[in-house]
């Protein structure tokens, strides 16, 4: 038959080019479609977001980091409720509808506010995108890793990782091309229907789960299709808040991560600041500039996780990799300083984002791989939400209490190259100490494709 014919083609070609067997080919593909439809959907409203952010007013941006914050605080705990009762195939498509439902309303308000009040929807926008991303993007990876066993994960992975680049390069030009002719508010329900697809692409993937702990044979946890799905982690609910507390090596990982983002967040705002001053109250043309330099970031991003990630920290280690992006923050706050022009701000911010999707993303994730169980989900959620949201807090607030201290923009990014240089020390002590953990424990370095993989995980997004 013709569809047999070409099945056979496709796992032809997939074997060739990936570490694919028997079985898996199926779940493959839909959990590459599903990770692709999310990222589109995502970055079809990041350059809204990012637009609406500026609309409101650069000087307003730290308070909308707070809202966001505050909306993370709300809503964690709720989707956490959802997940302890229902099961998987219930709570999936559920959350997803759910910020579909979101959507569809967000238009509808577009569509009939008053111009006075459109503001303060857009602010409301720009929020709810920030949580948004978090939570689409997460309960894919939690889907992921409660289908696929872990030999399963380091083979296929860094193949699902690219989809959900492509998505996001996709996604980023549909806003580039047609935000001006399809209308912005338009683009909203055209996120809506990827999501509504990529949900649709999870229930495809949950009805292999079956055949893909089949493939997985002896590897797969006492033959279970859930794995460690049904097992409970146990411990308090502030467990890895202490762990973390009296951990030096925890508390070197949170470190790492808020000045990232402190550091994410400052660029961020000069961004804002500058591209208001160029581009005036073009809000269309602006909202094409943020889609191109999305476009610029995941091309990049996608290169590097094909060809560079794996090879880097396998051959130069974790250390490098979690010192290449505070070293060309050093390079590029100092260029920045010296030359405050549009050209080089785009420059840092397409390097530094995706050297963070590819390179220092990756190298992070390892690190908690010498870890117990408890510290890789508890510790490491604590780091990667209320850490990471704290560091756009203080880079927030800190931006705007230096500006008002009389700084110009050269001066802004001068204050962030000593900062720059700490952070890089911190990276290289973090790297020696994963190392003498690792040689004590003889826990084995995670594969290439795997390494390459994680450059998809949530954290993210969430920018």
């Amino acid at each position: 038959m013709p569809d047999e014919a070409m099945r056979t083609i496709v796992t032809r070609v997939l074997r060739r080019t990936v570490d694919v067997r028997e079985g898996e080919t199926g779940a493959l593909a839909w959990s590459f479609a599903y990770f692709f439809l999310i990222l589109t959907s995502y970055y079809i409203l990041r350059p809204i977001r990012d637009e609406m952010g500026v609309m409101g007013g650069v000087e307003n941006l730290a308070w909308l980091f707070t809202g966001t914050l505050v909306g993370m605080l709300i809503l964690h705990p709720l989707y956490s409720s959802l997940v302890a009762r229902m099961p998987r195939r219930r709570f999936v498509p559920l959350t997803y509808r759910f910020f579909i439902l979101n959507l569809v309303l967000f238009y509808l308000v577009f569509r009939v506010v008053e111009p006075e009040r459109a503001v303060w929807v857009g602010r409301l926008f720009f929020i709810w995108v920030s949580v948004f991303n978090l939570f689409v993007v997460s309960v894919f990876w939690s889907f992921m890793t409660d289908v696929y066993c872990p030999s399963q994960s380091k083979r296929l992975f860094g193949v699902l990782a690219v989809g959900g680049t492509l998505g996001a390069i996709l996604g980023s030009l549909i806003t580039s091309l047609l935000a001006v002719s399809f209308g912005t508010m338009n683009l909203l329900l055209l996120s809506g229907l990827f999501l509504e697809l990529a949900s649709r692409a999870s229930g495809a993937l949950g009805r292999r789960e079956g055949v893909l702990a089949q493939a997985a044979g002896v590897d797969h946890v006492q033959g279970e299709p859930d794995g460690k799905g049904g097992e409970v982690i146990g411990g308090g609910v502030l467990e890895g808040v202490g762990n973390v507390a009296r951990s030096p090596y925890l508390l070197g990982i949170a470190g790492i991560m808020l000045l990232f983002t402190v550091s994410t967040t400052f660029l961020y705002f000069q961004q804002a600041d500058l591209t208001a001053r160029i581009f005036g109250d073009d809000s269309p043309e602006r909202t094409r500039f943020f889609a191109n330099i999305d476009v610029a970031v995941n091309t990049l991003t996608l290169v590097t996780q094909l060809f560079v990630t794996g090879r880097v920290l396998k051959w130069a280690g974790v250390g490098f990799g979690l010192a290449f992006l505070p070293l060309v923050s050093v390079v590029g706050f100092g260029v920045l300083a010296v030359s405050p022009v549009l050209a080089v701000l785009v420059a840092l911010q397409v390097i530094r984002r995706a050297g963070n999707y590819a390179i220092q993303r990756p190298a992070r994730e390892v690190l908690y791989t010498v870890l117990p169980r408890a510290d890789k989900y508890k510790s490491k959620n604590f780091n990667d939400t209320f850490v990471y949201r704290v560091g756009d807090q203080i880079g927030a607030w800190s931006y705007t209490l230096v500006g008002a201290l009389g700084l110009g923009f050269a001066g802004l990014s001068t204050t962030m190259v000593p900062f720059s240089v700490f952070w890089f020390g911190l990276a290289v002590w973090l790297g020696v100490r994963y190392g003498q953990i690792q040689d004590r424990k003889a826990v084995t370095v995670p594969t290439a494709d795997h390494l390459r993989s994680l450059s998809g995980r949530p954290e993210d997004a969430i920018r």
